[in-house]
């Protein structure tokens, strides 16, 4: 889950909610949201190998 900042940067979250906080979890603050993108698949990728 991919939000743009005040700042024009881009903030990739974890899709489900952090159970200890109630919030999601930041993974990763980028320039570009392409970059974002990538990080994203990356991130989909490492969690099922």
């Amino acid at each position: 889950m991919i939000r743009k900042l005040k700042s024009g940067e881009y903030r990739l979250y974890s899709r489900k909610k952090d159970p200890r906080t109630g919030k999601r979890r930041n993974l990763g603050t980028f320039k570009t949201r392409e970059a974002a993108e990538r990080h994203e698949r990356a991130v989909q990728f490492f969690k099922r190998h």
